[in-house]
């Protein structure tokens, strides 16, 4: 059985998904608007916004009240949904850590529908590691990464310094 690869670095994945966004932002488009999903996705919004000089906060979103799979999981401890911006015809650009089975993103839709109908909705992720269940696809992704079966890929923050990390959980241990 061969050894996972190595996970790939955070911070420079950060760096990419950056360059990506900004990309976006410069298309001859209505401004973006930046919401990200608890809480991996949060932490990259609340830095892709100060990093491209956005003003106000960026918006949080949670999938929690619109997951499938809700009564199995509960109301989830991480932060609630709070977008500081009008959802009616906004240009909504969604920021996510890892995308698999595109169900979170599901729900997320399901969540930003229930305070307006946007304009457009895009999406933006660190790491896409394949697995789709539902047709989902970003339009800035850092990478594609392979995970083993049975394992996830979660981004972490260091409290201290803000730096991010990935970490393997083995699900079925």
């Amino acid at each position: 059985m061969s050894s996972p690869s190595p996970l790939p670095d955070a911070e420079t994945l950060y760096a990419e998904l950056l360059r990506g966004v900004r990309a976006l932002m410069a298309e001859p488009t209505r401004p973006l608007v930046l919401a990200g999903i608890t809480s991996g996705g949060a932490w990259l919004a609340e830095r892709l916004q100060r990093d491209l000089g956005l003003s106000g906060p960026a918006g949080v979103i949670s999938s929690s009240l619109h997951r499938d799979d809700f009564a199995q999981r509960g109301l989830a401890s991480s932060a609630q949904t709070a977008l500081p911006f009008d959802v009616n015809g906004a240009h909504v650009l969604l920021v996510d850590d890892v995308l698999y089975t595109g169900r979170t993103l599901r729900a997320v839709l399901n969540e930003l529908f229930d305070y307006g109908r946007p304009a457009s909705v895009r999406l933006a992720v660190l790491v896409d590691r394949g697995g789709r269940e539902l047709p989902i696809e970003a339009n800035v992704c850092a990478a594609r990464v392979q995970v083993p079966d049975g394992h996830s890929l979660e981004l972490a923050r260091d409290g201290a310094t803000g730096r991010l990390s990935f970490v393997l959980e083995n699900k079925e241990a």
